[in-house]
């Protein structure tokens, strides 16, 4: 039953909508990633942040009484970037397969939308106008952000897309949505599946932004990529709060300054924009990279011995099908020689670089051999503990670290 004075409750489904969602799924988990591995706070400390966070502004969403972009748009942000936490906990805490992560969430969606219709006998967007209806609202839209992760991590692991392929992949599979919702397609149903879709797709337009050159992006780094997006829903979601304010929630869209034809000039101009600045500032940071030649791998040895490294870590400059890894391999010789020399405080601040350097290259790397990316990552994360541990022991620090550059040393050359 309807309560008093609510009216619709979600925006209408236009082209500004769309890249706004996509636009903030990216800024979701980039900021989710600079809390947890750049400010250092923890995937602990991060979760709860994030989550506190959401139920403030669900609470702020479910009292008001009409669509408000700012506190809308807010929840969905947070809402990405929850939704990305779930999932990873499955898989890199409980190590849940993301075939079995995409399953559950799957059926938990169809779970949703089968209580949300047996109640209410309608899923259409447009009825969301009530309080019971907005709850299966957004439980549908946290499961599909679980479940785009999810489904999204799992096609580009088994399919090695990598994030140029995979932009490419859902994108193409957006548009074929897009042709069968104008030939005829239910529109709840073609709704929800681009829905989901826009998740894994933002991610890899993000990552191609953010990725090293050498490694097929713009090497523009998380924090500047954050910004120019930022920057882009900001224009968007004031000009959608403006629209609200003159015409009400019924006619946005409409009128000679919310026309269709505007709405999709402003969706373009901002998608453009955020293409156009990408590039221009991938291009002022000079061209890319090219691999590293043996004078380089040379140097490299150089600066691990300045460290103080040993032989034997100096000379891993892996070869695999993730690349050159040599980057990761110098700094993981600093860290054991720290250790070596008991010098535990001095690993532990280094051994931050490792953490960093490794997670920002993770899209580029983890489509390229998964099963050895897991491998490293686990032995990243052990090393990590080890030295993070209330009472830190050489000896445990010497033996994770061990471990790690051991399977650097058998990655040599394969």
């Amino acid at each position: 039953m309807r309560s008093r004075g609510w009216l619709t409750k979600v925006p209408a489904i236009t082209a500004t909508f769309w890249v706004i969602k996509v636009l903030s799924t990216t800024i979701g988990e980039t900021l989710a990633d600079y809390l947890n591995v750049n400010v250092g706070l923890g995937p602990a400390v991060t979760d709860g942040i994030m989550f506190v966070l959401l139920v403030a502004a669900l609470i702020m969403q479910f009292r008001t009484r009409a669509y408000t972009p700012w506190i809308y748009w807010l929840c969905v942000v947070l809402v990405s970037i929850v939704g990305t936490q779930i999932t990873d906990f499955f898989t890199d805490t409980l190590g849940v397969p993301l075939a079995v992560s995409t399953a559950v969430f799957a059926v938990i969606l169809a779970a949703v939308f089968t209580m949300w219709y047996r109640q209410e006998r309608t899923l259409a967007i447009t009825s969301v106008n009530t309080p019971r209806r907005e709850a299966f609202y957004w439980a549908a839209i946290l499961t599909t952000f679980a479940l785009g992760t999810a489904a999204g991590d799992f096609a580009t692991e088994a399919l090695n897309l990598g994030f140029r392929n995979g932009a490419l992949v859902f994108g193409g599979l957006i548009l074929a949505t897009w042709i069968a919702f104008r030939h005829g397609a239910g529109q709840v149903l073609t709704f929800w599946i681009a829905y989901v879709l826009t998740r894994p797709l933002g991610a890899s337009l993000g990552d191609l932004l953010t990725q090293d050159k050498d490694l097929g992006g713009l090497a523009l780094g998380a924090s500047a990529t954050s910004v120019l997006f930022l920057a882009a829903i900001v224009v968007l979601v004031v000009r959608e709060q403006v629209l609200v304010t003159r015409h009400g929630v019924v006619e946005k869209g409409a009128g000679p300054n919310g026309g269709r034809g505007r709405d999709y000039a402003w969706a373009g101009a901002a998608a453009l924009a955020v293409v156009v600045a990408g590039f221009g500032l991938s291009v002022a940071q000079g061209s890319p990279q090219a691999p590293d030649t043996q004078a380089d791998v040379a140097q490299d040895t150089v600066t691990a011995g300045a460290s103080g490294g040993s032989a034997a870590a100096q000379a891993v400059h892996p070869t695999t099908k993730l690349g050159n890894l040599s980057r990761f391999a110098v700094i993981v010789s600093d860290v054991q020689a720290k250790v070596t020399q008991h010098d535990l405080a001095g690993a532990k601040t280094r051994v931050k670089d490792l953490e960093v350097a490794w997670d920002d290259a993770e899209a580029g790397l983890k489509p390229r051999d998964a099963t050895r990316w897991h491998q490293l990552d686990d032995q990243i994360d052990a090393v990590l503990t080890a030295l993070r541990a209330a009472s830190p022991t050489q000896a445990d620090c010497a033996s994770a670290v061990g471990t790690l550059m051991s399977t650097l040393n058998k990655f040599d050359g394969v």
